[in-house]
């Protein structure tokens, strides 16, 4: 015996009205985030990885979170290699919403959320990397998926060169980079944050993204440092650095490599919380001994 033929479940009106009123319940329910699409930059042919990534474009747009309690995940973990935030969040958003919005504008012209894509949260100032996207939940509905569903843990930042514009992403990007500390004789402009500035030699040219500049003290400090020709060397204190955009030029008297979150292994953080939950001092809790 077949179905009911007096009974169609794919209609399309039906299903245009269906889908509009999902649109309108994320409008209301949802949060307004970023959408982070991750660029390869030089993606590794053996292990198949790409370290230095790049997030040069976001896209606002509103997603339901799941998550009415709070995070998921394990939270907060203390550890002897230092503290590791373990929270997870789940993200729904409209298909029709997600084409309009950011697929169609995606050089590849994604039909869906990609893992390892990133999405900021303005809520709670907090990055979440796409690990799993469900593109059949709920499971066709009036014969059809309005919706793409995201699991997500916690981004921990590893480097990677944010170009977006939001405070909240560029603070993570400028306090966690491995940076250069270039002490400058002076300066015929100030530097801008955010531009690259370069040091041209005879066969390489040492470039770096200006994180900081303090014209009290001369103080450059960069993110993203590299060579043209792909090998290691440092900057020197024997050639002038030329900002791209500010067109500002000084020479360095001094260069310093800044990693003060390696240097302490978290340990200022370890001993700001300790205090609140671990008690070291000596003594008997059930009497003094007679």
């Amino acid at each position: 015996m077949t179905t009911n033929p007096f009974f169609k479940y794919n209609q399309r009106s039906e299903q245009n009205l269906y889908e509009d009123l999902t649109i309108e319940a994320l409008q209301f329910y949802g949060q307004d985030v970023y959408y982070l699409p991750r660029e390869i930059v030089n993606k590794d042919s053996v292990f198949l990885d790409d370290i230095p990534s790049r997030f040069s474009s976001k896209y606002k747009i509103e997603m339901y979170i799941e998550n009415t309690d709070g995070f998921d995940g394990e939270g907060d973990l203390f550890t002897r290699f230092g503290i590791e935030l373990r929270d997870q969040a789940t993200f729904v958003v409209a298909r029709k919403r997600w084409s309009r919005l950011i697929g169609n504008n995606l050089a590849s012209q994604n039909f869906r959320p990609r893992e390892g894509d990133l999405i900021y949260l303005p809520l709670s100032q907090s990055i979440f990397q796409i690990t799993k996207v469900e593109t059949e939940t709920p499971f066709y509905q009036l014969s059809q998926l309005p919706t793409f569903r995201m699991q997500c843990e916690l981004f921990e930042y590893n480097d990677e060169d944010f170009d977006v514009a939001l405070d909240g992403v560029q603070a993570i990007e400028y306090e966690g980079a491995y940076t250069y500390k270039l002490t400058m004789d002076s300066a015929s402009n100030g530097y801008i944050t955010g531009e690259t500035i370069a040091q041209t030699f005879t066969d390489y040219i040492m470039k770096g993204e200006v994180s900081f500049w303090s014209d009290s003290g001369n103080e450059l400090r960069l993110a993203h440092v590299g060579s043209t020709d792909g090998k290691f060397h440092n900057f020197t204190t024997t050639a002038q650095v030329v900002g791209e955009t500010s067109g500002a030029t000084a020479t360095p008297t001094l260069v310093e490599e800044l990693q003060n979150i390696q240097k302490d292994a978290q340990n200022a953080i370890f001993d700001d919380f300790e205090n609140d939950f671990l008690d070291f001092s000596e003594g008997n809790p059930f009497g003094d001994m007679s």
